[in-house]
């Protein structure tokens, strides 16, 4: 018995094709998914790859977009932003620390060329034979000799300065603040016996007793003698002068006050940067550097202190000075109380 196998063949036929149709609509089907979903979870690179670029161009300021850190690229944006965020710092510290440099080594190079120029000016009339008398060369040796002790105290001055910069280690000593504002009002008497000076506890009603901070004794003599050393040169002759010295908020404090004109308000937040000087109308020889209160304070922070600079009560200028107190030293505060002490030096 023979039957037809058309219809067979055609249903065959038609089952293939729909296979071989379905087949193809799954493959480009796949393709299109799988290029939307690589080309979606590329994206986060693509975007780090545009701030990389952008960075690279000069701008620090992108940062990648942030991702959950659930996620490998947001763990990869996180950890670049944290690292963006301290390269960022570190060019910003960088150019600041140069900006500084350059206007430090302009200001050195202008207060050098003063004295240098004095000299070589002098030297110059000597050769020509200008200075025929003997009183002229003596006058002019006087002037030069003058001149060179400005030049060397401003080199020690910036060799110090350059020094505190670079963090060497301090001596860590005991160090009496007592015994030094004691030596100070001496040698202020010294310099100015007709200057009224005082040794006086921190408060009115404390005692002056021993002050024992750890630090670089040398140095701290240093910060001392450059406060009372502008007192003696910025403030009128007679000047009243009291160095009070004492415990506040766990640190010793030694302040210098002095009854003089005071420093302008405009002027006080400024009067320990480099080569400042509060009065511009002030020559080099009267006024010096500008370098001695940023020493004070260079030193200061060295020893993990701080320097302040406030009104005196009456008109003046006060300087307090706190340096930590030594490990051991027995705390007896007496930062809540005001107003000055009695009479206490010469």
């Amino acid at each position: 018995m023979a039957l037809p196998l058309l219809d067979v063949d055609r249903t065959v036929r038609q089952v293939t094709l729909a296979i071989v149709l379905t087949g193809l609509g799954i493959v480009l089907l796949g393709v299109v998914v799988g290029g939307w979903a690589v080309q979606r979870s590329l994206r986060p690179l693509r975007q780090i790859e545009a701030t990389a670029a952008a960075i690279a161009d000069g701008d620090l300021s992108q940062r990648v977009q942030a991702a959950p850190t659930s996620t490998e690229v947001g763990r990869l944006s996180a950890a670049l932003n944290g690292m963006l965020t301290q390269i960022e710092q570190a060019f910003e510290a960088r150019t600041a620390s140069e900006a500084r440099m350059r206007r430090f080594v302009a200001d050195a190079s202008h207060e050098l060329r003063t004295p240098l120029a004095t000299i070589r000016g002098y030297a110059e009339l000597y050769r020509m034979g200008a200075l025929a008398e003997r009183a002229q060369v003596d006058d002019t040796m006087r002037r030069v000799e003058q001149s060179a002790t400005r030049m060397g105290a401003l080199v020690e001055d910036l060799l110090a300065l350059a020094r505190l910069d670079e963090g060497r280690p301090l001596r860590a000593d005991p160090v009496d603040l007592t015994v030094l504002a004691g030596d100070a009002i001496s040698d202020l008497h010294a310099l100015d016996p007709g200057r009224p000076t005082r040794l006086v506890p921190l408060v009115a009603d404390g005692s002056l007793g021993p002050c024992v901070v750890t630090g670089d004794e040398a140095r701290l003599r240093q910060v001392v003698a450059n406060l009372v050393g502008n007192v003696v040169q910025h403030t009128p002759a007679g000047t009243p002068v009291e160095l009070a010295v004492g415990v506040g908020q766990g640190a010793g404090v030694l302040e210098v006050r002095d009854h003089g004109p005071g420093i302008d308000p405009a002027h006080a937040a400024r009067v320990f940067e480099r080569f400042y000087r509060v009065d511009a109308s002030r020559t080099r020889e009267s006024g010096g550097a500008g370098l001695g209160m940023a020493i004070v304070a260079a030193i200061v922070q060295a020893h993990g202190g701080a320097v302040e600079l406030s009104a005196t009560e009456g008109g003046g200028t006060t300087v307090q000075v706190r340096v930590p107190l030594r490990a051991g030293e027995p705390v007896h505060d007496m930062s809540g109380a005001g107003g000055e002490g009695g009479p206490g030096g010469s």
